[in-house]
């Protein structure tokens, strides 16, 4: 939807939807992606499934593609996290990767609402950890930012990044 298209992505915890909003509050254009674009889904066919792991998380792929070619806007923030980037992560001219240190991921996803963990402890809950530690299941040639700062502070270094784009 934008002339320029970027996406923000990072594990649960990490603030993609804190950074959103904040990009909306100072009038960006936004598209929440874990709202708007998510489904369940296979990863290797994409094909919609009733299984509702962390890995089924994926993104509408035709839409992505629809939203980066609609150019109504100087720029689009895309929101989110999808197990299936790599099949559209060549369409944005920067991907941000936020990142936090453990104590504070622990500490995000303990503050979670019950309902958005299904009414108890996260069963994925390790699994995060892995990916936290191993920096895998995020985009590995993104541009890293510590989303620990108050998230004013964080989206400032987004825009700067942006600004600084080719």
């Amino acid at each position: 939807m934008g002339r320029r298209n970027y996406l923000i992505e990072g594990l649960s915890g990490t603030g993609k939807t804190t950074v959103a909003e904040e990009l909306e509050r100072r009038g960006h254009h936004v598209v929440h992606g874990d709202r708007v674009l998510a489904y369940r889904g296979d990863p290797a066919t994409g094909e919609p499934t009733e299984a509702d792991g962390h890995e089924n998380h994926l993104w509408d792929v035709v839409t992505v593609r629809a939203l980066v070619a609609d150019h109504n806007h100087d720029a689009t923030f895309f929101c989110g996290g999808s197990r299936n980037y790599p099949t559209f992560i060549d369409l944005f001219d920067r991907v941000f990767v936020l990142e936090v240190d453990l104590d504070t991921l622990h500490r995000r996803l303990d503050a979670r609402p019950d309902e958005e963990w299904g009414g108890g402890v996260p069963t994925e809950r390790e699994r995060i950890v892995h990916w936290h530690q191993t920096k895998t299941d995020v985009p590995t040639d993104g541009i890293a930012i510590d989303s620990t700062a108050p998230v004013e502070r964080v989206v400032d270094e987004i825009l700067r990044h942006c600004h600084a784009a080719p």
